[in-house]
């Protein structure tokens, strides 16, 4: 445990609640009463509401309170202030950080989708722009007030190829932001798949930049319905457990398309969706290139894993075997803090849990060492 507790953490996937005034404050005066904001139903519960009174959604999913305790069954609390300030203020975050031992975290956006996805429902364009551009804005400001240790990824106005080339190059070179998250469906809002030329543009510029492509669970496709008669603790514990599908048929897309084989030096992350699995999904597409005589593809699935995709874990305690399988320079820790399902408060437990029995060079490269590869960062 000592060698563990003195390496530094990249924690690679954590989530920042918004706060109530990061549209308001940002708008312009056209915007001003339209942008997102706060409001409280009759039972004093907070949600979001943008334009003239289009639903967002919930006030932002966190579950700590500002006590550490930790509310189970539910996937929120419904109002900001019962929420641990480290959800949505930089410096009470690098008082939790410091608490459980971690240098740096990746941070995804909460009511806008966990990769931004949902600001396609917002109708109106211009609006829709600045949502993008004022979040990472406010996300620059994060990652200077915390001195480059929180680290929020960047949202792109994907409806635009133009504009999101030029908003990526910006939050890059202006806002020295580390990564993007995006859609695994962009077809879900009519546009092209991402092997489609489309992308080409996007693709070139981020790879170019050594910028990894995130794509987080629950920031597309659907994971389906659940049989009925759960209550809402099983509901909830039910659809956590299916969501990491999305990310397998997101793996599957990403190396059948041949798009890995246009792009090879582009990094991609599978975030929040576990490893243990993926040594199984690699074999099994590998026996389906055999058994189907897919011709086309210049490696094989687990070449290209290694090569350029990337994964995070948090639950699981015998990683052993993916690290085995997958060879260890791919594999990343997170906390997912402050969801329901983060590690908080037992986050060194499990470093140790984990990671105890396997070799420090492992230990190094799966604490920290690809992080800051990937993430181009200083530990």
């Amino acid at each position: 445990m000592s060698a563990l507790l003195d390496m530094p953490v990249i924690d690679v996937d954590t989530h920042y609640t918004e706060p109530a005034n990061l549209w308001t404050d940002l708008a312009p005066a056209a915007l001003k009463t339209r942008a997102p904001r706060v409001r409280q139903d009759k039972d004093g519960n907070q949600y979001w509401v943008v334009d003239e009174d289009m639903h967002l959604g919930t006030v932002g999913y966190c579950v700590i309170r500002p006590d550490g305790s930790k509310d189970l069954g539910k996937t929120t609390l419904t109002k900001l202030e019962e929420m641990h300030p480290g959800a949505s203020d930089p410096l009470a975050r690098l008082a939790v950080m410091d608490e459980h031992g971690i240098t740096r975290q990746i941070l995804y956006p909460n009511i806008l989708g966990f990769a931004g996805s949902f600001v396609m429902n917002i109708k109106d364009v211009p609006l829709r722009n600045f949502c993008v551009q004022a979040y990472n804005e406010h996300a620059a400001g994060l990652q200077a007030t915390s001195n480059g240790r929180l680290l929020p990824q960047a949202l792109l106005p994907i409806w635009d190829m133009e504009l999101t080339v030029t908003e990526l190059i910006r939050c890059h070179e202006a806002y020295g932001l580390t990564g993007l998250v995006l859609t695994d469906s962009p077809e879900l809002w009519q546009l092209p798949t991402l092997s489609e030329s489309y992308w080409d543009p996007l693709w070139r510029e981020a790879q170019d930049r050594g910028l990894p492509v995130n794509f987080h669970i629950g920031g597309g496709a659907s994971i389906g319905n659940l049989w009925a008669g759960m209550d809402e603790p099983t509901a909830i514990a039910a659809m956590s457990s299916l969501a990491d599908i999305t990310n397998m048929r997101c793996i599957v897309n990403l190396v059948f398309s041949g798009l890995l084989d246009r792009y090879p030096a582009l990094k991609f992350v599978s975030v929040e969706s576990g490893m243990g699995w993926i040594p199984f999904l690699l074999e099994l597409m590998t026996y389906q290139v055999g058994q189907n005589g897919v011709g086309h593809l210049a490696l094989t699935p687990l070449e290209y894993f290694r090569r350029q995709i990337y994964a995070s874990y948090w639950f699981e305690t015998d990683i052993a075997n993916a690290v085995d399988k997958l060879g260890p320079d791919n594999l990343m820790f997170e906390t997912d803090f402050p969801h329901p399902a983060c590690l908080y408060p037992s986050v060194r437990d499990q470093v140790e849990r984990s990671l105890g029995g396997l070799p420090e060079s492992v230990q190094r490269k799966v604490l920290y060492e690809t992080a800051a590869r990937v993430y181009q960062v200083n530990v």
